[in-house]
């Protein structure tokens, strides 16, 4: 079955804005890679709209806000239409908060895509008293999120509103769909001729874009053109501030456009030297109109706005230079280096075009979003597990032992047995196929947690209702395995401890662990354990692969879920008990107590929850 999301965003194109194309990139993309996405949105609904789409007529605005009177209905119906699998929630978006009120938006979990705080404005005041009234909505939402997208590492960083829930944020960058192959614009280019420098910005002509700054830096500056694109409440201040800024009997060397379409804008795009983004306040949080610049292969001069994702942007894509907002003479200079070092804008060009491709595709932003739904998406929309136990047994080179645990297995009547044979020069392979075990050989060598963690994978794509990680020297007795089911009806993870194996060397990094962490276990290395579903769940996230010790990472992992550890005594065969492979040095008991050290310091950014 198809995940199904529902999305709720503010506008969806033809309507212009960096946040409205990237909704309907993601979108497309989503239902490209098998995702039925549909998505619920302001504005007046058109013939050629896909059957995914519905607009919700808008009656007035509010401080920037669409008003939509039958937006809750519409939210309804849609919810009752699309059976939801998630809510993805585009804020800011009064309407969104709507979800609040429906009983059945509060049965399907909602992932938050944070675009942008709603910044109040010291240029524009009267949004303060209305995000006083917005904010404890907005807070609310926030609250009952299961996951918030952000845009960047330091919109996060910056953004108050998301400080008290920093924990349960990803950082997703925006992406952009392609161009490519889209008919040019029949239109001629406005360019003048004989222009030594073509510079280029688009947006709305709002008070937060900074165009006052750009105007004043392009007005006086020689062989110097500037076109802006766009429209909104400030053309008229921006045209008599152009008419200002021009020399006495001289042409202006600045012009607004005015809006245009899309075959047009791509055809500005590819035509200018330099695009610019002159922003001067956080509500411009990542500036996806950045990117359609570096499509086309050209450099960027943006403000350097603390907490802003455009210097982000500009200088992880090595894609131009960054400027103090609002410093008209530090605009000058950069202006006047692009104008004088065409091999340094073919440079920052022809890089922000490759990094495009390998930071913001659409692609790869679809796909990381849909891993953020794999913690949202309830466990009654998967395939719920209806096989019993499976058991897993990484296994490199344990040829001369691999065969009678597997015989010890089958005659205890355990059949579904899975091998990790993990980079075996030996028979390890053939001889646990030949008894029966199902065997799975990967390319690259995984370790035990890496095997270990395979095995909770394809337990879990199997409908196995637990499992039971074992070694494969023989050293468990395969005996003790009931005593592990006994003690799975009380915890969620069951250690099978026989801590008199250890070492001196072994007990000192125990006891420094359960100092750091404060965990009441007694061996904490011991491969013999049984995982129940919830704990599978949790341990075959993404955040578990990158751990590189399984008894630390996935023992914190598991408490931060909420789960229950329990430990029970158990026996091991002594004369299979071999020289420990983890601590027979003080160099490896060293190495193990410094990674112990920084995980537990570390502070953990994304929780694993329960649905």
């Amino acid at each position: 079955m198809a995940l199904r999301v529902l999305h709720i965003g503010k506008f969806y194109p033809p309507h212009r804005g960096g946040m409205e194309v990237f909704l309907a990139d993601l979108v497309d993309e989503q239902r490209r890679q098998g995702i039925e996405a549909h998505a619920l949105v302001h504005g007046t609904p058109l013939p050629s709209d896909p059957h995914y789409l519905a607009r919700v007529p808008v009656q007035f605005h509010l401080s920037y806000a669409p008003i939509a009177l039958g937006f809750r209905s519409a939210l309804r119906q849609a919810i009752d239409r699309v059976q939801p699998d998630v809510l993805h929630l585009h804020m800011p978006n009064n309407s969104a908060l709507w979800v609040l009120t429906l009983p059945s938006a509060h049965k399907i979990p909602w992932v938050v895509h944070w675009h942008s705080d709603i910044v109040v404005s010291k240029i524009r005041t009267a949004l303060a008293l209305a995000y006083y009234l917005y904010r404890p909505f907005e807070q609310a939402v926030l609250k009952r999120a299961t996951r918030v997208i952000v845009t960047s590492p330091p919109y996060l960083q910056a953004s108050e509103p998301l400080q008290a829930w920093r924990d349960q944020c990803a950082i997703v960058p925006l992406g952009l769909g392609c161009v490519e192959n889209q008919p040019s614009s029949a239109k001629p280019m406005p360019w003048r001729k004989n222009t030594a420098l073509r510079l280029l910005s688009i947006g709305r002509l709002t008070y937060y874009k900074g165009f006052e700054t750009l105007i004043q830096a392009a007005a006086r500056l020689p062989g110097v053109e500037l076109l802006i694109v766009g429209d909104g409440e400030l053309r008229t201040e921006l045209q008599t501030r152009i008419e200002t800024c021009t020399p006495p009997g001289h042409t202006a060397n600045v012009r607004l456009l005015g809006n245009v379409g899309d075959d047009e804008k791509n055809a500005l795009l590819q035509s200018c030297d330099v695009f610019c983004l002159a922003s001067r306040e956080r509500t411009e949080a990542f500036g996806i109109v950045l990117l359609e610049a570096m499509q086309h292969a050209r450099p960027c001069i943006v403000s350097d706005l603390p907490g802003s994702g455009m210097p982000w942007v500009v200088t992880k894509a090595h894609a131009g230079l960054l400027v103090p907002p609002e410093d008209i003479a530090a605009w000058q200079a950069a202006i006047a280096q692009m104008q004088h070092s065409p091999a340094l804008r073919a440079q920052w060009g022809e890089a922000g075009q490759r990094n495009l491709q390998r930071y913001f595709s659409i692609a790869a932003c679809t796909s990381q979003v849909t891993a953020q739904y794999a913690f949202a998406t309830p466990e009654a929309r998967r395939k719920p597990p209806h096989k019993d136990i499976l058991i897993v047994i990484p296994a490199r080179n344990e040829a001369t032992t691999i065969g009678a645990v597997l015989q010890q297995l089958k005659t205890a009547g355990w059949n579904d047995v899975l091998v990790i044979n993990d980079q075996s020069t030996d028979a390890t392979g053939a001889i646990a196929k030949a008894a029966g075990a199902q065997v799975l050989t990967p390319v690259l060598p995984m370790g035990a947690w890496g095997g270990m963690q395979t095995g909770l994978r394809y337990a879990l794509r199997h409908g196995y209702k637990a499992v039971i990680t074992m070694d494969a020297d023989g050293q468990h007795e395969v005996d003790e395995i009931p005593a592990l089911l006994q003690a799975s009806q009380q915890a969620d993870l069951v250690v099978g401890a026989f801590p008199e194996r250890a070492s001196r060397l072994r007990q000192i990094a125990w006891h420094w662990f359960r100092q750091l962490a404060g965990f009441d276990l007694r061996d904490l290395t011991s491969g013999f354990r049984l995982y129940n579903y919830h704990t599978m769940r949790v341990l075959a996230s993404q955040e578990a692969t990158l751990l590189d010790y399984q008894d630390l990472g996935a023992l914190l992992l598991i408490r931060r879920a909420g789960l229950s550890i329990s430990e029970i005594p158990v026996s091991m065969n002594l004369r299979s008990a071999g020289k420990s492979r983890i601590f027979n040095s003080w160099f490896s008991v060293g190495k193990y107590m410094g990674a112990t050290t920084l995980l537990c310091l570390a502070r953990w950014r994304i929780p694993v929850r329960q649905t």
